[in-house]
């Protein structure tokens, strides 16, 4: 395919015209040459390099990305913390983790001064491959560094790795030493620090740790701390101690949420006379006096409501969104996305449709690409993916909601999943269209597909499509074809055998 080129380049055309190429290598030959061609071309800036970089790791071609890499450091040109953090998870991903750390180790010599974003990635990708020992050498070895803007996360995220490993002792020091680092504890901290005592039993540290957030976070009565609150209250019924549940439950109305004395008053005067119900019966009534005691505001009962469907507790959070239009608010997409992901996840598509086309459409907010693409996915999950079809062409008529690479992806595994094969390619054509290009475990699937049910022509025209853009088919692809083509007589692994002995 002939590349149109403009009279005169500039950095951003030429970013254009890279993207516009299937094949990564013929994007890398037009980079290369792009000098050469226009003498006048003052050379690549860091735009250029990540659209080069970008497109080179998406096709997982390591070492001419690892070669594009160096010649950015030479150029000098400015690099986004952006581009180092893809790469750092491009190198994770193909199970090269060590050049990921040793790229972040010599990110001192390329033009880059905030590698806030890298640090982050590394660690997230350290900690995904279990290297926690190595994460933590290198958390202590850069987290002072001024290219680290901001520690909180990193943070964080050791927090999170050792509460997984049941070590909240050791998170709790982490915690502790916050202020130590500069940053402060954000209510993400006191969350996961907060499951952690929870999860291993350790009640006692968990209400100093809450009691702590009266005047550390909740000053102004913050309702969307009612999340951390939760966990405690939660766990306290778990272990069978409702009376200290109910009581701390007083004092977080009274101190932590600030709650008006109508709330508290009801609980004093023998409100939870009924504690011999069932555990979760005690446990909603107790959400419920949480969300009734805090400041009724869109983030507080966002947070509670995202929090319990991403817990799968489905009843409890429709009761939040009960609650919360009763004050006046209506969800938000978040919470949308939440309720059909967890309706996904419990197997009640039907449901999670119902909440697309009829209480989205009533609450009069408009789905966005997230909620249509964990719909898409879950209708495709329960062998429904001819239906999920249908969303696509529903988000074709919403000009703010265009269909992104993980909407076609998954409709194209979907459909070969369910053997509809003809319509997976219709929608391999359209992802093309869009500059999508899937990888070569798709095509693979796709054209063994089509050859079983004797649809050679298709077949070979995303076997032309696969060579187009560079990709080496897997020899179950020729052999596929060859079944197709030969009678079944023929010993078709003789005939390949033959092929390749003779080089033809």
């Amino acid at each position: 395919m002939s590349v149109r080129w403009p009279r005169v380049l500039t950095p951003t055309l030429l970013s254009q015209i890279l993207k516009k190429q299937k094949s990564p290598v013929t994007a890398l030959r037009l980079f290369d040459q792009a000098k050469e061609r226009f003498p006048s071309y003052n050379g690549h800036n860091g735009s250029v390099y990540a659209t080069m970089i970008n497109i080179l790791g998406k096709s997982n071609r390591i070492p001419e990305m690892t070669h594009v890499i160096e010649k950015m450091k030479e150029d000098s040109c400015e690099c986004k913390d952006a581009v180092f953090a893809s790469v750092i998870r491009t190198f994770s991903r193909a199970g090269r983790l060590e050049e990921a750390v040793a790229l972040f180790k010599s990110l001192n010599e390329f033009n880059c001064v905030d590698w806030t974003l890298s640090f982050d990635t590394l660690l997230q990708e350290m900690v995904r491959e279990s290297e926690y020992e190595a994460a933590c050498e290198i958390f202590r070895k850069y987290c002072y560094g001024w290219e680290v803007s901001s520690r909180i996360r990193s943070l964080n995220l050791l927090m999170k790795v050792l509460c997984k490993v049941n070590r909240s002792d050791l998170a709790s020091h982490v915690f502790q030493e916050m202020n130590y680092q500069g940053c402060y504890p954000d209510r993400d901290s006191y969350r996961i620090l907060m499951r952690g005592f929870c999860l291993e039993g350790k009640l006692h540290e968990a209400t100093h740790l809450l009691y702590s957030m009266f005047w550390r976070i909740s000053q102004k009565g913050s309702g969307e701390d009612v999340v951390v609150y939760r966990m405690l209250l939660d766990a306290l019924c778990d272990a069978g101690e409702v009376d200290e549940a109910v009581e701390i439950l007083g004092k977080i109305l009274r101190k932590g949420l600030k709650a008006p004395k109508r709330c508290y008053h009801r609980i004093e005067a023998g409100h939870w006379e009924g504690i011999s119900e069932s555990r979760e019966r005690v446990k909603r009534l107790l959400t419920e006096t949480l969300i009734r005691g805090a400041i009724p505001s869109l983030e507080s009962y966002t947070a509670m409501a995202t929090d319990l469907f991403e817990e799968g507790k489905l009843v409890e959070g429709e009761e939040v969104v009960i609650a919360m239009r009763r004050k006046g608010f209506e969800p938000t997409p978040f919470i949308y996305s939440a309720k059909v992901k967890a309706l996904c996840k419990a197997r009640k598509v039907e449901e999670a449709v119902s909440v697309i086309n009829k209480e989205m459409v009533e609450g009069r907010c408009l789905p966005t690409v997230d909620v249509y693409n964990v719909l898409i996915k879950g209708l495709c999950n329960e062998k429904k993916s001819v239906e999920a079809v249908g969303y696509l062409k529903e988000m074709s008529r919403h000009v703010s909601c265009v269909a992104n690479e993980e909407t076609y992806q998954s409709l194209v595994d979907g459909l070969c999943g369910d053997g509809r094969f003809v319509e997976a390619s219709q929608v391999m054509e359209e992802m093309l269209i869009k500059s999508f290009f899937p990888g070569v475990e798709t095509y693979s699937v796709l054209i063994n597909g089509l050859c079983a049910m004797n649809r050679r022509y298709e077949a070979v025209m995303w076997l032309e499509e696969m060579v187009s853009q560079d990709m080496v088919p897997e020899s179950s692809v020729w052999n596929a074809l060859a079944e197709s083509v030969c009678s079944g007589d023929v010993d078709v692994n003789e005939i390949l055998d033959h092929l390749v002995s003779s080089k033809c």
